[in-house]
């Protein structure tokens, strides 16, 4: 008998509504749900996935941590614009932006803003961001580096040690100390963006979040259960004790009602004087001051404000490669996102995957909507694709502005020739467990090492002007590093170098920690356009991205193999089992999924079973991807959204 979780989704404020059956989908000629960026009466919004006939959703209380699943989730069909976040709220309040006729840009401000509020240990301010955007008009891509970065005064041992003088590691340890807190990057990201794509005054895009903050807003279960699970973490800082706790010192429960004065200064301050107000001034010198906190035995950061005044977001050269028909971008480094799924599906294209189509995915049953059932077959290759990926991923890349790549350009990488080469190393009938990595000649050597990360959201938005935006945001670990100022969270993003700075042979390793540098990232933000006869590349066609850390590569991946190869529709693809593999013997099947056996671990489950028959070392833990996809349909969108969080997709009604 399959597993099923069966929690209660209590996200945001939509439990109530869900739970009383005043949430409704129209159902339109293909079958699709439609979506608008209506209210029901008290002002919850009508939210997008919820399956048919029920009057609940499934979903895990910690789905970062114990991944839950909303079964049986429908695509939803908009008109001209759509918008998927990972909380009802946010979805809505960014899906406003885009019906008054603001830009994805715009958008971005408003999602990512309330996000910071509902979604505190994933996202927020105090984080960072990559963002693809495509510009309609001038059929250009632009990719945004928000990363955070290194203090001037950091060193390698930054994450090692308190100092030269004192050896000793820092305090709680390296991720709940002022040392893992880089300086965060996303309000300077959102303003290049509007700088450039926005539409909307900029001072009104806070509104929203402003409101929010001030009026109040209840915690939903995910919140609550991530604030349980860190409240020994949480004490230990004077501001997030006071915020997220109970006076004894337990976590405030789902329904508490939260206000943010301290975020509404925060906002109203940005959004009267532009993000200089955050890098400079009073707001700058409060992060720095809680950087060098050393409350609760806490090892001080030594981030100044000259740190934060000197902070830009960076334009990088977007990464487009082929693939089938479609030519799929991405991030370049310092995110290893773009490079290693462009790597994996260069290798994948040597494959038939095509032949290989998930069973049971056509129909009206759960099965089917679920994702249906991928092949052992098509799973082996795949994994086998991302091992090799991985291991060029995890010995080459890091921010390119202190180690070059091979041949100084992602490219290399990527190179058709060379992928070639790496995709005959696959045994179609055997795995591999872990991969070398090409030979490119005297390099600094990587980081294999896998971060933990629950700290992570993604954003999805295509606007009526035909412009798209696909951006992966970020405080690292959930909660970030504890450390909460004027209303927000810090990151704890430096936890993503390298903790050695050289390895056991005694060379540097390439994602060390130097002052002013970016950590390596995963975050892979995608769009896809189809490909002209010709070779240029034709329309827009898919937006996609997912939280995930360093699994974030294989949730878009699968994503994006089920849309392109298996031609399932963009919840069909994000609701199917999570699977794929860095470059070490497990292989991730997500036993959260319905269609999976996870007892016994997974030893009556078909799939398990035919991977470990190809030697697999394989692990059904749950998986924690937010993934979210928008595909073009004809003059309007198809939206999913994640059944393992409780993200939503909204747009205006389609056209007739």
């Amino acid at each position: 008998m399959r597993r099923m979780r069966s929690q209660t989704w209590a996200g945001a404020a939509a439990t109530v509504l869900l739970l009383s059956g005043l949430v409704t989908a129209c159902s339109s000629p293909s079958g699709h749900n439609q979506a608008s960026c209506a209210t029901t009466p008290n002002g919850v919004p009508v939210t997008s996935g919820v399956p048919a006939g029920t009057a609940s959703t499934n979903l895990a209380t910690n789905p970062e941590i114990a991944t839950g699943y909303r079964t049986g989730m429908r695509p939803v069909r908009t008109g001209t614009f759509a918008v998927s976040t990972a909380n009802p709220v946010s979805t809505e309040a960014a899906c406003k932006v885009l019906r008054d006729g603001g830009t994805a840009a715009d958008a971005l401000i408003v999602a990512q803003t309330v996000l910071g509020l509902v979604e505190p240990q994933a996202t927020g301010i105090g984080g960072g961001a990559f963002l693809l955007y495509f510009d309609a008009a001038s059929n250009k891509i632009d990719a945004y580096d928000g990363r955070e970065s290194a203090p001037a005064r950091a060193t390698p041992d930054y994450l090692r040690w308190i100092s030269e003088t004192d050896r000793t590691a820092p305090q709680p340890n390296a991720r709940a100390s002022g040392r893992s807190i880089g300086t965060p990057g996303v309000v300077r990201l959102l303003e290049q963006a509007h700088d450039d794509h926005g539409k909307q005054p900029w001072k009104a895009l806070f509104d929203p979040a402003i409101t929010l903050a001030d009026q109040g807003f209840k915690i939903g279960a995910r919140m609550a259960s991530q604030i349980a699970d860190s409240a020994s973490d949480l004490a230990k800082d004077p501001n997030a004790r006071a915020y997220f706790l109970q006076p004894d010192g337990t976590a405030k429960r789902p329904g508490t009602t939260l206000t943010n004065p301290a975020f509404v200064k925060t906002l109203s301050a940005i959004a009267t004087d532009g993000p200089n107000a955050f890098y400079t001034g009073a707001i700058a010198a409060d992060i720095a001051d809680t950087i060098a906190t050393t409350t609760s035995g806490r090892t001080a950061g030594l981030t100044t404000a000259a740190d934060l005044a000197a902070y830009q977001a960076k334009k990088r050269t977007v990464l487009c490669a082929a693939y089938r028909t479609h030519d799929i971008c991405g991030m370049p480094n310092p995110s290893s996102g773009g490079i290693a799924v462009a790597a994996t599906l260069g290798i994948l294209s040597h494959f038939d995957l095509a032949s290989m189509k998930p069973g049971n995915t056509d129909g009206d049953s759960n099965t089917a909507l679920d994702g249906g059932t991928p092949t052992a077959t098509a799973v082996h290759l795949i994994s086998e694709a991302e091992r090799l990926a991985y291991a060029d991923r995890d010995k080459y890349v890091a921010d390119p502005d202190f180690v070059p790549l091979p041949g100084n350009s992602p490219q290399t990488l990527i190179d058709p020739n060379y992928l070639k080469q790496r995709a005959a190393l696959i045994d179609p009938n055997h795995s591999m467990r872990t991969a070398k990595p090409g030979d490119f000649g005297p390099v600094l050597v990587g980081n294999g090492a896998q971060q933990p990360e629950h700290g992570t959201s993604h954003i999805s938005i295509v606007d009526k002007y035909g412009n798209a935006a696909s951006m992966t945001t970020t405080v690292e670990s959930a909660f970030g590093s504890f450390h909460m100022v004027d209303g927000f969270i810090l990151n704890n993003e430096l936890t993503d170098f390298s903790a050695e700075p050289v390895d056991s042979d005694g060379v540097s390793v390439a994602n060390r920690i130097d002052a002013g540098k970016r950590p390596r990232s995963s975050m892979a933000p995608t769009l896809v356009f189809d490909r002209n006869p010709d070779g240029s590349r034709g329309p827009l066609s898919f937006v996609t991205g997912s939280p995930g850390g360093a699994v974030i590569i294989q949730f878009v991946v699968k994503t994006l193999v089920a849309m392109l190869d298996w031609g399932l529709n963009p919840q069909q693809a994000v609701s199917m089992v999570d699977f794929g593999a860095a470059n070490v013997p497990t292989t991730n099947i997500g036993g959260e999924h319905p269609n999976v056996n996870a007892a016994d671990n997974g030893d009556h489950d078909p799939l398990v079973q035919g991977l470990r028959q190809r030697g697999h070392q394989v692990s059904v833990a749950p998986q924690s991807s937010g993934t979210s996809a928008l595909t073009r349909d004809g003059n309007g969108w198809i939206g999913g959204a994640d059944p393992r969080r409780e993200g939503t997709v909204l747009g205006d009604a389609p056209s007739r």
